[in-house]
């Protein structure tokens, strides 16, 4: 009988929707709560678990206590045996470094965890490649290639690879991502070590990829291009997300802008910057609106990946037509013929946004790309 691990991480990507871009450390996400936000990790653990539920008669199921995996393995109808730790009170990366490693000594086939960058360099350290993991996208940053590019994703590639009895794997980098830097603007990102996932071709995300310096004149392109439309409707309010390729809108447009935020702009000037899910949703209220955002190199995620604060509430407010996608040809042909992703935390809003979609990758260019769940 199989034997399957679950860690969650209850409160990764609690600062994502509100600004924080990162959950790490006991000061950020008691101001992430403060400022309204919710836990989202356990709804995503949810998700992933759902897809196994036809293994749970043929499977053993292992979970630390509480919030930490115990508790959603219970609601999706799994009875966990679980760790030997007290539940409740405040978790820590020390928490699921000790889940790691009471699930390696008992031998399970998989650890399935629930997280972000910061979850994943908790269990390579404890555990690092001897034994397989995988990651169910939850937290803010998630530069790393050991995560599925959904959870739904995440499930289907634990499910296939129990099913074979312990699949093959395939060795995947684990990314050690600055979180203070981060918050100003800065990625200062290192390969921190590696984790074996399952083998599982296109469920499974690649590593974030950046772009080159040869890409200065296309960015222009693109801005002058998506400047003119935005100049055309100076009503609009116009919801800029982060990335190199938005900044060169940003700053083509005359604002400094953020490169890791979402700005607001508003007829010829920014009225918002580094702005959380509140702050989107008080500018478009009554309001005609745009989404600006981009392509992340490498993994092709459109929304759910450092962009939390543009949520389903204001995606559904502002709506579908009224998403312009910008992204360099050599980004969208590194993703080797793969979707354009959404992993916005809803899944009819994820279904909607399915289907193809118009990419602004030049100066009145654009190509047509599948979005695909």
């Amino acid at each position: 009988m199989p034997k399957l691990g679950i860690i969650v991480n209850p409160v990764a990507g609690l600062g994502g929707r509100v600004g924080l871009k990162g959950s790490d450390g006991p000061a950020v996400q008691q101001l992430a709560l403060a400022r309204g936000a919710r836990p989202e990790a356990p709804l995503k653990a949810a998700e992933a678990l759902g897809t196994l539920a036809p293994l749970a008669g043929g499977m053993e199921v292992l979970a630390w206590p509480g919030a930490m995996g115990a508790d959603v393995c219970r609601q999706a109808g799994f009875d966990p045996r679980v760790g030997p730790a007290a539940a409740g009170g405040v978790t820590s990366g020390a928490d699921t470094e000790a889940a790691a490693r009471w699930m390696l000594a008992e031998s399970v086939d998989l650890i399935l965890f629930v997280g972000g960058d910061g979850t994943a360099r908790d269990i390579c350290s404890a555990v690092g490649e001897r034994i397989p993991a995988l990651g169910v996208p939850a937290g803010v940053k998630i530069h790393s290639s050991v995560f599925a590019v959904t959870p739904r994703s995440a499930g289907m590639a634990a499910r296939r690879f129990l099913e074979q009895g312990a699949g093959r794997c395939r060795t995947a980098e684990v990314m050690d991502i600055d979180e203070d830097a981060f918050r100003n603007g800065k990625v200062c990102a290192r390969l921190f070590g590696a984790l074996q996932v399952p083998d599982a071709d296109r469920l499974i995300q690649g590593a974030k990829v950046g772009g080159g310096p040869s890409e200065a004149r296309v960015l222009a392109d693109i801005a002058q291009g998506v400047i003119e439309q935005m100049r055309k409707d100076p009503a609009c309010v116009h919801i800029i997300g982060p990335g190199t390729t938005t900044r060169a809108v940003k700053r083509h447009f005359g604002i400094p802008g953020t490169l890791l935020g979402v700005d607001v702009v508003w007829g010829d000037r920014a009225v918002a910057e580094d702005a959380d899910e509140r702050t989107l949703l008080k500018w478009i209220a009554g309001r005609p609106a745009r989404i600006i955002v981009t392509v992340i190199g490498g993994q092709g995620h459109l929304f759910g990946r450092g962009n939390q604060q543009i949520s389903p509430r204001v995606i559904r407010s502002v709506g579908r037509q009224r998403i312009i996608v910008v992204a360099t040809q050599e980004k969208l042909l590194g993703l080797n013929g793969r979707p354009l992703l959404v992993d916005t935390g809803d899944g009819d809003l994820d279904r909607d946004l399915a289907g193809h979609m118009r990419v602004v990758t030049g100066y009145r260019h654009t190509t047509m790309c599948r979005v695909g769940l």
